[in-house]
């Protein structure tokens, strides 16, 4: 079972909540598996409760939840004039040489092949891609926080929403997200997890059992107030890094 959210800022008009790796945000089919959407239901019953962004199974961190329709309205607003800057923490392989860098990549579904065995993985395609394949503009930033020999940390932006853009940039750049199964260093690794579900052959590959990326801040103003909310960043991550040999600074906001 997924450790429980902590609630890191009340507001009349919204709440932010640090989700735990391995929760899902909000229902996917009607299986009854736990929900942050689910948990907080049952926090804050009878009340208007609703989810601003979403995070990925296996990602943890801030997400931002409205608390009446007009909240959500405005806040909906603000996320479609990308007024909510979110900023994350991902360990990946490899040492990063370049202390910054912007990631400016199309991204789209690659589509079934011999080589992409799963559906819904994405990757870097080109406007004129000659199979047809259709690419939206996708633009990623990231600073060097830490670097070892063979893991280093970043902090990183998404400046567009694709799906997956984060985990599909760094791999495209040669340093993809440790514990990744899909961008990883073998995606069939994925089709055996769902198949199997963890393994020693994903412990011995991967390390982690879920990709080490995380919400580490959000920011925007409300009602004129500046606003800064973070989620320190989980022990699997930080212990995983330590053991790894990677020294772990504070963690400085930008």
């Amino acid at each position: 079972m997924p450790e429980d959210p902590v609630i890191l800022e009340t507001h009349p008009d919204f709440l932010v909540v640090a989700k735990p790796a391995h929760l899902l945000s909000h229902p996917t089919r009607p299986d009854g598996k736990p929900t942050l959407l689910g948990w907080l239901q049952a926090q804050f019953p009878g009340e208007f409760v609703a989810l601003v962004n979403r995070l990925d199974r296996e990602t943890s961190g801030t997400i931002l939840v409205a608390r009446s329709p007009e909240a959500a309205s405005r806040l909906g607003t603000l996320t479609m004039q990308r007024q909510i800057h979110k900023y994350y923490l991902a360990l990946v392989s490899g040492r990063v040489a370049e202390e910054h860098g912007i990631i400016d990549a199309p991204l789209g579904r690659l589509g079934i092949s011999p080589e992409n065995p799963i559906w819904l993985r994405r990757g870097v395609i080109a406007p004129d891609d000659p199979e047809g394949r259709k690419s939206a503009a996708a633009q990623s930033e990231y600073w060097r926080v830490a670097a070892g020999e063979t893991m280093s940390l970043l902090r990183l932006q998404a400046h567009t929403g694709r799906l997956h853009q984060l985990r599909v940039h760094l791999a495209h750049i040669g340093h993809p997200v440790i514990g990744d199964k899909i961008y990883g260093p073998d995606p069939n690794l994925y089709l055996k997890f769902i198949a199997e579900s963890w393994t020693e052959e994903h412990a011995r590959v991967l390390g982690l059992p879920r990709h080490a990326l995380h919400a580490h801040e959000m920011r925007f103003t409300w009602n004129g107030e500046e606003r800064t909310f973070t989620a320190p960043l989980p022990e699997d991550m930080t212990n995983w890094a330590e053991k790894s040999g990677l020294k772990m600074p504070r963690i400085e906001r930008r």
